[in-house]
């Protein structure tokens, strides 16, 4: 376990992409409803509105943001636009991604590749470049960048998007080991087989009822911002509930 549970997020900021549906959409609820302010980002903007009156009618609050995140200056600006509203952020979380065409790596079409890069990876990057100075004005900057369990194992047909999720996890690492003389905690997730759209897309033939659903997975990522988390530079497997350190290869 890694934290009790018991901590309030009562004044602080938390951003998290992919808001709109999943578990980015479960993980906003459980932010506001911990009483962070929620700054909610997505392309899709009915499922921003559902979110807005879902964190509304529970009493919290939040600003959404309809974003594609392969306008890389768009991102850019969301950072100024944060320091100037609020002059700091306390929580991002990196949880937008898609999953690309499950096929042989030498078939996998150019487009798709580039889309598929953009938005996990090159994104990722501009929103850490963004936020990176907002997140250390924080008291207890917290950042956590979804990755999946593909990005250790090299599964067949996976190629491209296992790569990504491998990159998102050496950019957070590397964040980690260069704010360590800070209050900025940063940690990668394996969400593990949830049932979401993109599960079902991946495995059209699983039955999602085996599945946890996003809500449980999100109430689990959430005790990552504990303004109390110590750990920084760690994978945090949701299935097992442990905090995993990284080992060179053997």
């Amino acid at each position: 376990m890694i934290s009790d549970g018991s901590f309030r997020l009562d004044g602080k900021l938390a951003l998290v992409t992919g808001a709109s549906r999943g578990i980015g959409y479960s993980l906003s609820k459980e932010l506001a409803a911990r009483g962070a302010h929620v700054i909610a980002v997505a392309r899709t903007v009915g499922g921003l509105e559902e979110l807005d009156d879902e964190i509304r009618g529970a009493g919290g609050t939040a600003t959404l943001v309809p974003l594609d995140l392969t306008d890389m200056p768009a991102i850019d600006r969301l950072g100024g636009s944060i320091h100037e509203r609020w002059g700091k952020l306390d929580i991002l979380v990196a949880n937008a991604g898609i999953l690309g065409t499950i096929s042989p790596i030498g078939h996998v079409e150019a487009k798709v590749f580039d889309k598929l890069m953009a938005i996990n990876v090159s994104s990722v990057w501009r929103l850490i470049r963004t936020t990176d100075p907002l997140l250390k004005f924080s008291d207890a900057g917290r950042a956590i960048l979804l990755s999946s369990g593909v990005a250790h194992t090299a599964r067949a047909f996976w190629g491209p998007y296992a790569a990504s999720k491998a990159a998102v996890e050496v950019m957070a690492r590397t964040w980690a080991e260069e704010s360590r003389q800070t209050r900025l905690r940063i940690n990668s997730v394996n969400p593990g087989a949830t049932r979401t759209a993109m599960r079902a897309q991946a495995m059209p033939g699983e039955d999602p009822e085996t599945l946890p659903t996003p809500a449980e997975v999100a109430a689990k990522i959430a005790l990552l911002c504990d303004p109390a988390l110590d750990a920084t530079g760690r994978l945090y497997d949701v299935r097992s509930d442990k905090l995993l350190s990284y080992n060179d290869p053997s």
